[in-house]
């Protein structure tokens, strides 16, 4: 089996071009609804920030973005929407942009990706056949975007203590002197107890003390857990102590031992949950915001300071599980990939929302530093833009370069960039679905294969079913073989594959090309013009009983690139 990419000038297009003579490239206006970069505070139940240093530094006042600025250091990663405005290339020559833009980038890491081996010995090729007219250009031109930060991002320091620096290495030394003198005069136990009895406690003897469920100063782990600590006090050893004895404080008195078997029910499931992997192996957390625009949703949560405490232990009970589950080694991963979704969001205007956020930041801010591996807002209205400029900044270098916010039209793009498609929930653009029968063929282990189809273009996906041999593939045993009592011929199989293009508003069409000549095609799926109310995913499989090719075929007649997804199994065919 091998694959292959082609791609051609759509057929809707070429036909309105033999009709009539192409039209004269037209002036593009910028964007009424540009407004600048942005962003705002965290909606309800924000998950847990970067703790900064008591110093903040001083307001970072970014200068306007010139037409061709060199690269400065990075902060927020911003995934607009808006149009560029610049003239259409000359006939003959595709569009090529210098921006910055995580689309561009993308673009062009697809096109110029080499082939690559894939799952059961399949190797995907990419060849590219562009014809350019007027009205393809107008188009790569208006999808073109404009990015207010260049892409440089925060990157996770290492917990091996052989990749600290003599200064972190002396504050991480001096740290655990402070916390192993705290530990044997029992100063961390005795800080929740009342002062009448203090000869007394001075008897006790010194109990561990546990974070997370890791002791401290018993193995390596407890090292990754104080340089959370550490950096989130800009390695002051002190600092980085009077933070964790309050942590310790505070656990005790929240009652997180007995929150963690507490059943606070599973009404807000839906509104923070935890799914799949990012591609450097961080576990991803959805915070799913339009949710609280259900009333009754909203009136439980956030109605009285009861309900917002309850709200508070149940978005921590999830949290303290999450964490349990993470690998503290030195070279592990420990920390949470965090997606907020704001379509629908409540706005800022909402009295209770702005306490319940204010009382949970607060929280996660003095007692779990250094949980973000990185925060991608999507879905994100202006109103969120705008109120994100007017704090941004107040917020420190390395807060704002943990975040990455994208528009509605580029969000699934946003993730995709970070996250593999495979393990993207369904609604999100991917295609993970929670386990269940409804998708026994594919799970989110099974790699997809993610591609670019630009505007005004036909791209086809070429599965060729060459001849098989046990030595490539073992599930494929030689012709007249009997296994499990069950015959397998050679050059039979069954091919399955699942496809999806991010909001369609495509043709999608599937045939299978024998390589006999006296042999006919087969038409698996007329092309079909697919819409976003069509199933976000289309599943199909055909038996293939000699020699040929598969060839799925995506026509994109409008102005906007489209995002196409795709994954296939070759399985055994049984006579």
């Amino acid at each position: 089996v091998s694959v292959s990419v082609t791609e051609s000038a759509s057929t809707t297009i070429a036909e309105n071009e033999e009709q009539a003579p192409p039209p004269e490239p037209a002036a593009l206006e910028p964007d009424s609804s540009d407004k600048g970069p942005g962003k705002e505070e965290l909606p309800p139940t924000p998950p847990p920030q970067a703790v900064e240093s008591e110093s903040e530094p001083p307001a970072v006042t970014e200068a306007p973005k010139e037409e061709n600025p060199p690269a400065p250091a990075a902060e927020t990663v911003v995934i607009s929407e808006s149009e560029s405005q610049q003239p259409p290339a000359p006939l003959q020559q595709e569009v090529v942009t210098e921006s910055e833009s995580l689309a561009a980038m993308m673009e062009k890491e697809e096109m110029g990706a080499p082939a690559e081996p894939t799952a059961a010995g399949t190797t995907t090729t990419t060849t590219t056949t562009t014809t350019t007219s007027a009205q393809e250009e107008v188009a790569a031109a208006v999808e073109e975007k404009k990015v207010p930060q260049n892409l440089g991002s925060f990157k996770e320091e290492s917990n091996k203590e052989a990749d600290l620096s003599d200064s972190e290495r002396k504050a991480l030394e001096e740290l655990k002197q402070l916390v192993r003198e705290a530990i044997d005069s029992n100063l961390f136990n005795s800080e929740s107890k009342s002062e009448e009895n203090p000869e007394k406690e001075k008897k006790q003897e010194s109990k561990e003390v546990s974070i997370w469920g890791i002791p401290l100063l018993k193995d390596e782990r407890s090292d990754v857990i104080l340089l959370k600590f550490l950096r989130a006090r800009d390695f002051k050893a002190k600092d980085a102590f009077v933070m964790i004895k309050n942590t310790i404080r505070w656990r005790k008195e929240f009652g997180i031992d007995e929150l963690l078997d507490e059943d606070l029910g599973d009404d807000m499931e839906k509104v923070v949950f935890m799914h799949g992997q990012d591609k450097e192996g961080h576990p991803v957390c959805y915070n799913v915001y339009g949710e609280f625009q259900n009333k009754e949703l909203y009136q439980k949560a956030f109605s009285d300071e009861e309900k917002r405490m309850k709200f508070l232990r149940w978005r921590i009970q999830l949290l303290e599980k999450s964490i349990r589950k993470l690998d503290f080694s030195p070279g592990g991963v420990s920390t949470i990939f965090q997606v907020s979704d704001l379509k629908n969001s409540p706005g800022p205007g909402k009295k209770e929302l702005r306490l319940a956020t204010k009382q949970a930041l607060q929280v996660l801010q003095d007692n779990y530093p250094e949980f973000v591996a990185k925060q991608v807002f999507i879905n994100v209205p202006w109103w969120y833009l705008a109120f994100y400029t007017m704090i941004s900044p107040f917020m420190t270098q390395r807060t704002k370069s943990k975040f990455v916010i994208a528009l509605p039209s580029k969000s699934a793009e946003t993730l995709f960039k970070y996250i593999p498609p495979e393990q993207v929930p369904i609604q999100y653009g991917g295609l993970s679905v929670d386990y269940c029968d409804c998708n026994p063929e594919f799970s989110d282990a099974d790699p997809a294969t993610e591609m670019t189809v630009k505007p005004g273009t036909k791209q086809t996906v070429e599965i060729t079913i060459f001849e098989l041999t046990s030595k490539r593939f073992s599930f494929v045993p030689i012709m007249n073989v009997r296994s499990n009592g069950k015959n397998f011929s050679l050059q039979k199989c069954i091919l399955v594959w699942e496809i999806r293009v991010v909001g369609w508003e495509v043709s999608y069409g599937a045939e299978f090309v024998p390589d006999a000549k006296d042999s006919y095609a087969v038409i698996i799926q007329k092309p079909t013009k697919m819409t976003a109310k069509d199933e976000p995913v289309v599943s199909q499989s055909f038996k293939v009983g000699e020699l040929g090719k598969v060839l799925l075929t995506v026509d994109n007649p409008t102005s906007k690139k489209k995002k196409l997804l795709y994954r296939f199994k070759v399985k055994p065919f049984c006579d």
